[in-house]
This record gives structure tokens, C-alpha cells and sequence, in this order.
């Protein structure tokens, strides 16, 4: 009877704490915007389909609206869907939503660095590491000088591939990683340094990792997960190899440093830790150094390479598309000129390409986390502070009515009647407002001269027939390209 009367009061004490639970939900909910009934615990997991969240999402806002709630387990999330909503969000509450929801993969950049703080640093943080960054031609006409110098190492290992097949992942990613690594620590990796190799390595295992369900389960249950095995522990230990290489060479940098003469981005950063101003600063530590630098690294890095290695998989499957290409890198660039930025005005065809393709694989669906970082009345709810804000960048750019038929791989999304270049503010692949990627500008001008340069020079070639490259979401965005689609290049006659 003893067992009995204990058995019975557990579960009265559990059926009670999920009542409080369900209760709390309920009543912190009244202004909150609408959204379907959470359970206790697990929140609106099973409204979710986690291999393809942003179907989810969309198919969600078509019930709820383009502003509704949800909760992640225990973490109340708002999503933004739709242009207007997300526009308003990133732009008209940019102070108040600027904040970055908890990404527990990263812990080690916790409140540190610039993608991932969310601590009282991240500001000045990135207003300096911006201020520097121009310094050194960051969206500026300097930089494609950089870009250009790495254009021959790129087509030259393009050619010794001597028209075989190649998996493309890594020679692509040295092109962008020479780049910015010039920038960081003026210094690039010949294209078969096996540090070179590790890095990308690293971050390419990541930047596919965070998009599996396991990782977005861990994401939302850190405590339970922490303990288990699973492919976060792959990714946390990542972070801190690639951390500790940063750590590294900025320790290089400091034994050398010379203040009359900095060298880089590194440089500068540390000749600005010595300076009064950021001496009493707590958060101007060579540990947030070291993140901010692994921030921009992986940043600059993995999200140009992707998108060129996509690029050029879409581009095997419309051969039309890419002959048009030929046929304007010819009459503008010529056959050996290095391209140039100033070619774009000439060149809508590859101008919308290049954005077509940005829009098309879609590489962050959902965006990065934002946070309130205070209590905020926006389109009359209540939106409190510590809630994960969620622009849905994907409603942007499929939206049916800016991008006809957004499913398929269309130029003219870009192009007027004149098939001059056009405009749309829908375009918003780098997000906007106070979280906007720091590399914007850089990373539009590499996608430019490096897809430029390789068509210039070559010509694509598919293992299988074009027809058959499936281009579905299982594809395309954070998955790995499927072996059967290691590409192929020809040298074009006359360069």
C-alpha cells in the first residue's frame, strides 16, 4: 500500500508540474502572436518537419500569418514570414531585435567575437573589427586586387585536373580562403598545403553538420543532449581547432608585431588592444581576438565556396545558360584579361546569374537567430525580451509574386525587358540591419571575378546527362554534392 500511495503521489506531482507548465504557456501567450498550442517540454516540435524546416515555416505563416509563435521546447520563438514583416523586423527594429539567439555549438564564441556574441561586447566588437575591415578595402575596389592575384592559382589547379573528374569542394574553397586569410594574417596556402586543407575542412563539416536534425535537436536541448554522443560533439570540437589555429596566429602576430607597420587585419586589432581607450575595456581580451577573427575566417571562407560549388553545379545542368555566359565573357572580358569589377556594368547576363544563384540555393533558409533584447510592441504584440526572433529569409526569396515560378533557375528574375540587370530589395541573402554579414561586399565581388574567371577559361562538363542532376532541396543548400556530380573541365579553345 507504502508503493501504492508513492506511485500515485509522483504522478500527481508530475500531471501538476505539466498543468503549471501548459498554464504558464497559455498566460505568457495572451499577447504574444498567434501560433499553434505548445505541449509541455517539447514545445511545437512535432509541428516541425526537420528535414525541411523552412517548409515547416512556410506552411505554418499560411495558418497563422506572416508574425506567429512558436516554442522550440521551452524557447518561445517568434517567426517573421514574408517580406514586409521580415523587412520591418530587420530594418524599422533593428535596435530591438538585434540580439543573437543561442547557437550551443558555438559556446566557445559565447559573448565573444562577432557572428555568435550575444553579450554586451558584440557592438564594439564589431564596430571596430568594421572600422578596420575598410581599412583594409573590405567592399571596396582594393579588395578585387586581392581576388585578381588569386584568379591564375585558381585556373591554373583547374587545369591540372587535365579534363578529368574532380570533386570540386576544396580547390574551389582555397580561392575565398586565400582571400580573407590575406585580410586576417597576410598570408595564403598553396593549393595543396595541408593546413589550407584542414581549415576548409573543418569548416566545410560544420557548415553541413548544423543543418542536420540532430544538430537543431541539440540547438533546442542542450542540457539533455550535451551528454551524448551524436555529431555535435564533431562540431564543438571543430569550433575549438579552429579557434585555437586563430589563437595561434594572432600569438604569431603579437611576438612580431611591428607598430609602425601592421601587416593585416590581426595586426591592427592588436595595435588597437594597446591603445587607453581599450585597456579598461573587460571585454577587449585576446580570447574575444581570437574568436573574432575564427568569426570572419569561416565566414569569409565557407559561404563564397559553397555557393560557387553549387553555382557551377547548376550551370552543368542548364548548358544553355552557361553558353550565354561564354558568349558575354568573350565580347566584354576577351580571351586572357583577368576580369574586373568594372566588367559587371557590361555584363547583366552573369550579374543576374550570379544572384540567381545566391537566390536559388538559398543557403540560410531561416536566417541566424536574432533575439528582443528588450520588451517590444510590434503590429500590437507584445514581443518580450529574451525571445529567439526568427526573419525567414527564404519567404524573401521565393516569394511568387517578386520571383515567378521560384522554384526553377531563371536569369530573367534578375533581368529587365531590356535584359539589363534589375533590382529586386527582396534580394536578401545577407540579411540586413545591425546583424547584416560583414562581408557583404566582398564576398558579391569574389562570386563575380572567380565565376567569371572559370568560364573564361573553361568550359563545364557533366558525368551524367544534364537532365538528370536533381536539383532538389536534398541537394542543393547544406548537403554534400553526391559523387555523381564531380565535375568535369575542358579548356576552351584560344585561352
Amino acid at each position: 500500500m507504502a508503493a501504492l500511495g508513492i506511485t500515485v503521489a509522483l504522478l500527481v506531482w508530475m500531471a501538476t508540474l505539466m498543468l503549471i507548465s501548459v498554464w504558464k504557456q497559455i498566460y505568457s501567450s495572451w499577447k504574444l502572436p498567434p501560433g499553434p498550442f505548445p505541449l509541455p517540454i517539447i514545445g511545437n516540435l512535432l509541428q516541425l518537419d526537420f528535414k525541411n524546416v523552412p517548409k515547416s515555416l512556410t506552411k505554418l505563416a499560411e495558418r497563422y500569418g506572416p508574425v506567429f509563435t512558436l516554442y522550440l521546447g521551452s524557447q518561445r520563438t517568434v517567426v517573421l514570414h514574408g517580406y514586409k514583416a521580415v523587412k520591418e523586423v530587420l530594418l524599422d527594429y533593428k535596435n530591438e531585435f538585434s540580439g543573437r539567439g543561442e547557437i550551443y555549438a558555438f559556446a566557445a564564441h559565447k559573448e565573444k567575437g562577432i557572428t555568435f556574441n550575444n553579450g554586451p561586447s558584440w557592438k564594439d566588437t564589431r564596430r571596430l573589427s568594421l572600422s578596420i575591415l575598410r581599412d583594409y578595402g573590405m567592399g571596396k575596389l582594393a579588395n578585387e586586387e586581392r581576388i585578381q592575384r588569386e584568379v591564375p592559382f585558381l585556373t591554373e589547379a583547374f587545369r591540372k585536373t587535365q579534363g578529368q573528374p574532380f570533386d570540386p569542394t576544396f580547390v574551389l574553397g582555397y580561392a575565398p580562403c586565400n582571400v580573407i586569410s590575406d585580410i586576417l594574417f597576410h598570408k595564403r596556402f598553396d593549393y595543396t598545403d595541408q593546413t589550407g586543407l584542414r581549415i576548409q575542412k573543418l569548416f566545410n563539416e560544420n557548415f553541413h553538420l548544423l543543418s542536420t536534425s540532430w544538430l537543431q535537436l541539440y540547438n533546442i536541448f542542450p542540457s539533455y543532449m550535451r551528454y551524448l554522443p551524436g555529431n555535435h560533439r564533431k562540431v564543438i570540437k571543430n569550433v575549438y581547432e579552429i579557434k585555437s589555429y586563430t589563437a595561434a596566429r594572432v600569438k604569431e602576430h603579437e611576438e612580431s608585431l611591428d607598430p609602425n607597420c601592421p601587416r593585416d587585419f590581426t595586426d591592427s586589432l592588436l595595435l588597437e588592444m594597446r591603445k587607453e581607450r581599450y585597456t579598461k575595456e573587460p571585454w577587449f581580451t585576446f580570447d574575444n581576438i581570437a574568436a573574432t577573427i575564427a568569426d570572419l575566417f569561416f565566414a569569409g571562407t565557407e559561404t563564397t565556396s559553397t555557393t560557387l560549388r553549387y553555382g557551377l553545379l547548376i550551370l552543368m545542368k542548364y548548358p544553355e545558360i552557361e553558353e550565354k555566359l561564354h558568349e558575354e565573357i568573350d565580347r566584354v572580358i576577351g580571351p586572357s584579361r583577368i576580369p574586373a569589377i568594372k566588367d559587371r556594368l557590361e555584363m547583366p547576363y552573369m550579374d543576374a546569374v550570379v544572384h540567381e544563384i545566391q537566390r536559388f540555393i538559398d543557403l540560410l533558409p531561416s536566417n541566424l537567430p536574432h533575439e528582443a533584447i528588450q520588451d517590444t510592441m510590434f503590429r500590437g504584440y507584445v514581443i518580450p525580451k529574451g525571445t529567439v526572433v526568427v526573419p525567414t529569409l527564404d519567404s524573401l526569396l521565393f516569394d511568387n509574386q517578386e520571383f515567378p515560378d521560384p522554384e526553377k533557375f531563371m536569369p530573367e528574375h534578375f533581368l529587365n525587358e531590356s535584359g539589363k540587370f534589375k533590382y529586386s530589395d527582396y534580394f536578401k541573402v545577407f540579411s540586413a540591419g545591425k546583424r547584416v554579414c560583414v562581408g557583404e561586399g566582398l564576398a558579391r565581388m569574389e562570386l563575380f571575378l572567380f565565376l567569371s574567371a572559370i568560364l573564361q577559361h573553361f568550359n563545364l562538363k557533366p558525368l551524367v546527362d544534364p537532365k538528370d542532376i536533381d536539383l532538389s532541396p536534398s541537394t542543393i543548400g547544406f548537403a554534400k554534392i553526391p559523387p555523381r556530380y564531380k565535375l568535369c573541365v575542358i579548356p576552351r579553345s584560344g585561352v
